[in-house]
């Protein structure tokens, strides 16, 4: 959470199957939300692992400020599915890379949500979770002005970033 909304009420909440999630993607999307100046908080909880730590998260997540979740797991463990089997918020799937795998076992646990309990699911790892944060911003973006102005002064700096030619082109006798 930033420092200088951290008296203000979360309105994402980042979680991951295991504190091994965190390097690789999830604090991309903490970062990402840190950088747009989304209040947020963030907890590590299995949904094999850790299942009453998840169940009381859940019983008590509707009732909050939060209004859309991330969840980051490997493997086969479906943290965000088991998730969004518990509440009608908004549930952002980032797969993460495994060493057996390379992610595609994430990818397929969270992507393969049966009709009727929906997961967002981004890309594997860092994208991934970038992603997922920048949609979060989106849909928190449709009642919150100021998360609309954040997330448009993101975006004209990812196109200001861009250049009109690659930095070695040496113009050759044509001009448009």
């Amino acid at each position: 959470m930033t420092d200088s909304t951290s008296s203000l009420k979360p309105l994402v909440a980042v979680l991951m199957g295991s504190d091994s999630d965190w390097e690789p993607a999830m604090m991309h999307a903490s970062d990402k939300l840190y950088e747009l100046e989304i209040p947020h908080v963030v907890f590590v909880m299995s949904a094999h692992r850790t299942v009453e730590r998840l169940d009381d998260f859940l019983l008590k997540i509707e009732d909050t400020s939060v209004k859309a979740l991330i969840a980051g797991a490997g493997g086969a463990a479906h943290l965000a599915g088991a998730i969004a089997a518990r509440t009608i918020l908004p549930v952002l799937g980032v797969p993460i890379k495994t060493d057996v795998a390379g992610g595609l076992d994430s990818l397929l646990s969270t992507v393969q949500m049966p009709g009727g309990v929906p997961v967002a699911t981004f890309a594997i790892g860092k994208a991934g979770a970038v992603n997922a944060a920048l949609f979060a911003a989106s849909i928190l973006g449709l009642t919150d002005l100021q998360v609309v102005t954040n997330l448009r002064r993101y975006r004209q700096v990812q196109t200001d970033c861009v250049p009109k030619q690659p930095k070695a082109y040496k113009p050759g006798g044509f001009r448009l």
